[in-house]
């Protein structure tokens, strides 16, 4: 396995794919099918008042060249000491084999060298196995009951928070 920063000169066509093989993920989050329109978000998208030429975009590739994993992360929010992981994304023949604590250990050590103090991320009340999988990483809620939009579905989510 390769990790490394993910371009949108280079890597759009391996994002896409990756979107496309987890579809079920998408499917949780918006209803929809994967389209184009998740790989511009992927290296456009930031918090409020962050630059998103600032994140870090990392993926993790197989032996072939295709994307296991991606995350997606930004600095400065909610608060200038904080760190907010706005992605991680796994295609389904990668999950449960240890990339999601990778890709996790990539994140709060990037955050570390930025200085951060704090990770936060979201995760949606519909994504059990997800919140499941933070809380075992050390992270716990900070605010729950958040009304999130994603694409055109309207959800409940909670933001939770590991100290760094």
């Amino acid at each position: 396995m390769i990790l490394r920063q993910l371009s949108p000169d280079t890597d759009r066509a391996l994002v896409a794919a990756l979107y496309a093989e987890a579809a079920d993920y998408v499917a949780i989050e918006r209803d929809a099918e994967p389209g184009p329109e998740l790989t511009d978000e992927y290296f456009a998208d930031a918090p409020p008042g962050i630059d998103p030429a600032t994140s870090f975009r990392l993926g993790a590739l197989d032996g072939e060249g295709s994307l296991l994993g991606l995350i997606e992360q930004s600095f400065g929010y909610p608060t200038d000491e904080d760190s907010y992981l706005g992605l991680m994304l796994l295609a389904p023949r990668a999950r449960g084999r240890g990339l999601g604590r990778i890709l996790l250990e990539e994140a709060e050590a990037e955050a570390r060298r930025r200085g951060k103090r704090r990770l936060y991320l979201a995760v949606l009340d519909a994504n059990p196995r997800g919140r499941a999988f933070w809380e075992r990483e050390g992270f716990i809620l900070h605010e729950g009951g958040r009304s999130v939009t994603l694409g055109e579905k309207t959800q409940t989510a909670s933001r939770m928070v590991k100290d760094l």
